[in-house]
Order: C-alpha cells, then structure tokens, then sequence
C-alpha cells in the first residue's frame, strides 16, 4: 500500500483559524429543559436561553438522562459563547450523571480545543466517539482541529475527510480541507 504525504497549504506559522463544532442532544417532553434543548439544537448562545437551562435543572423534575443532557445543551450554549469554563463544568456535570453519555465527552472535548488545549481534547473527544455520539462530524472535524494544532497534519486530514464524508451538505470541514495536498510518492 502506497504511504500518503500530507502537505498543508496554508501560510506558514498558521495554525487554524476553524472554531470548534459544538453538538448536542435532545430532550424529549415539555417545559424548560425542551426550551434548552431547542436552543441548543437551533444554534443559539444567548443568555436567556442559559438561564432558561438554569431554571429548568434548579426547578424541573428531570430523570437522570434528561438532567445529564440538559446539562450539556448548557454546556453548548456556553461553548458558543467561548465560556470554555462554564461549558467544561456542564460537560463534567453531565459526565458524572451519566458516564456513558458520548456528548459530554466530546463537547468537553470541542471546550478544550476551542481554549488550545488539544490533548485533552483529543482524549475526550476519543472517549466520546467510543460511547457513540448524535454527530459524530462535529467530533471529527473537533479531533482534526486538536491533530493540526499538535503537529500531526496527516490525522487532521483524515479526521477533516471522514467529518465531511458524514455530513456531505456541511461546508466547514470542506473548507479545512482546501488548504491541503495530498501527494501520493
């Protein structure tokens, strides 16, 4: 099998200029804790929406998962609004109602690489892509931002490819992509 050298493109001293991708999960049911999750899903960071996640963990009768997910559609709400550590105390929220819950580790895992901290995230990211995850694009385009940054272009490659093979109709990781070459010896 022939070896693939992997040339990045971009300006030299330019490490990434991507944001991490945030998921997140969906609450089923009413009030509050379906308000947050509806905000997570739609993409929104605004602080009414934070508090309304708030006001649905400190006043809702939630079960175990619910509560662990609403914790994270918190976590992601801060994510976008760079609160890395606020969105890295939900994700550990969450984590310690529910270990098996994939998208705590991979959002804690988006947290850390979004404060340039890539080891870790990788390592979080990796544990949550085992536990299985809603979007698994969103960890892999995460996974490849936290390769890049630590040097190992050819893993960020592969992790950008397999985000964009997932979700063809996402451009982000498309985007990555065009500031690579792929030369085959």
């Amino acid at each position: 099998m022939a070896s693939i050298r992997i040339i990045l493109c971009a300006a030299a001293g330019l490490l990434l200029c991507a944001a991490p991708a945030g998921a997140s999960t969906l609450i089923i049911g009413g009030g509050a804790a379906k308000e947050c999750a509806n905000a997570a899903l739609d993409g929104r960071s605004d602080n009414a929406s934070i508090i309304t996640c708030t006001l649905a963990l400190e006043t809702e009768i939630l079960n175990f998962r619910d509560q662990a997910r609403t914790y994270v559609n918190r976590g992601v709400l801060h994510l976008r609004q760079r609160d890395f550590d606020g969105a890295i105390g939900d994700f550990d929220a969450a984590s310690k109602i529910d270990p098996g819950l994939g998208e705590a580790y991979v959002n804690r895992g988006a947290a850390y690489v979004g404060s340039s901290r890539y080891g870790e995230g990788l390592a979080q990211i990796d544990q949550g892509l085992a536990l299985g995850v809603k979007d698994p694009q969103k960890a892999y385009f995460n996974r490849g931002i936290a390769h890049e940054n630590l040097g190992d272009v050819k893993a960020a490659y592969l992790d950008f490819t397999k985000a964009a093979e997932l979700d063809p109709d996402w451009q982000a990781p498309k985007q990555e992509l065009t500031r690579f070459t792929v030369k085959r010896p």
